[in-house]
């Protein structure tokens, strides 16, 4: 192969070589091999039946990604390395890549940064074993882009109780989670609380959400909370506003950049497949011009995206977090792929959209990375406040 390949696949500018200890790439190897060995083969049903294998789970806990053998805790728990796990996963399913990070990502992150010491010590090491499971509950049917100030959910405080009632929607992995994250505003002094509600509390309803047309094998759900009761002792202690809030989503949003370029590598890699086994006028439409000029700019974006997220991780590691940073390369990895799936489902014509030669996830998936956690548009306005020193939300 002309194009130099390493342990994420193609990446010509050796990247993943450049930021990663060989423990880490030894670990990423596994993962890439049982992605490969046992969770690719179940995706088309997947897909097809819009449920999420629990092979998928069953296959990727034994690998200890959270803290892999040999690797340091502090490369371990680095966005660098989280970067190029969720860019694995991503490459092989975006489903995939969202039920892992769901657990690794937004509820381990929602813990590490908005609990307190002792939250932290007794669950961290739970959650990264995977023996306690749970999800991040933001997002309300009526509020997305606009939670910041229009989040609904309420709490009130009653003794060492509090009481939540709301309703939350779009929350992966709610069905089967141990435990929900559900940020609600303090009807005391209006601020945003978050709090740990068991799944089963009474109260809890989880209705699994139907009609997806991307990441279809995630079940999304809708939780409506009725009068549930939790404990002070289940408040997270460190998130007491939406400052807060805002801190915890400025550590996740670079982890949708990460998969954003996953998908991306997952579709060039689809697309090489395809092109070198199908024949057309007597030979393989790889050897086209035109095709080749789609890959080509496919791996522009894919190399693009990936330094980006690099470099993003890179200074996120060295302790600078800035809303601006992370929105930046939220759209334009998201935005790319958006391209890159498109000019891969092109070379492979009309069979593009058939499950049997992966394109066709990808191309779907795509849709849901460019909205999801930030649509464009408001990760755009985040770099123009920036840019400008003007503030352009309503």
């Amino acid at each position: 192969m002309a194009v130099s390949s390493s342990v994420i696949g193609l990446d010509p500018y050796g990247f993943a070589a450049a930021h990663l200890s060989d423990a880490a790439q030894r670990a990423l190897v596994g993962l890439a091999e049982t992605l490969d060995t046992d969770i690719r083969p179940l995706l088309a049903d997947a897909w097809e039946t819009a449920t999420m294998p629990p092979e998928i789970l069953r296959a990727l806990v034994p690998l200890g990604l959270m803290r892999p053998a040999g690797v340091t805790d502090s490369e371990a728990d680095s966005s660098i390395y989280s970067g190029f796990r969720n860019y694995v996963l991503a490459r092989t399913d975006v489903s995939v890549a969202t039920l892992y990070n769901a657990q690794s990502g937004l509820f381990r992150s929602t813990v590490r940064h908005g609990g307190s010491a002792e939250q932290v010590a007794g669950l961290d090491p739970r959650i990264r074993s995977f023996e306690t499971t749970g999800v991040f509950a933001l997002t309300e049917p009526e509020h997305g882009s606009d939670i910041a100030g229009g989040l609904a959910t309420r709490a009130r405080r009653d003794g060492d109780e509090w009481m939540l009632s709301g309703v939350k929607r779009w929350i992966g992995g709610a069905d089967t989670a141990d435990v929900l994250a559900v940020f609600a505003r303090d009807e005391a002094d209006g601020e945003v609380k978050a709090f740990l509600v068991p799944r089963t509390a009474e109260g809890v309803t989880i209705e699994v959400m139907r009609g997806k047309v991307s990441l279809r094998p995630m079940q999304n759900a809708q939780i409506t909370l009725d009068g549930v009761r939790v404990g002070e002792s289940d408040r997270l202690q460190r998130v007491n506003g939406w400052r807060d809030v805002a801190r915890i989503l400025r550590v996740m949003r670079s982890d949708v950049a990460w998969i954003a370029t996953g998908l991306q590598a997952g579709a060039l890699d689809a697309a090489l497949r395809y092109v070198a086994e199908r024949p057309q006028f007597g030979r393989p439409v790889g050897g086209f011009q035109l095709v080749q000029e789609k890959l080509a700019r496919m791996l522009g974006n894919l190399t693009a995206s990936l330094g980006l997220v690099v470099q993003l991780s890179v200074r996120q590691d060295a302790g600078e977090y800035a809303d601006e940073n992370s929105a930046l390369a939220k759209m334009q990895t998201a935005r790319l792929a958006r391209e890159t799936v498109a000019l891969a489902r092109e070379v492979a014509g009309g069979n593009g959209i058939l499950l049997e030669h992966d394109v066709a996830r990808f191309f779907a998936d795509a849709e849901a990375v460019y909205s999801y956690e930030g649509t464009h548009e408001i990760t755009a306005l985040i770099v123009g406040r920036a840019l400008t020193g003007l503030s352009a939300f309503a």
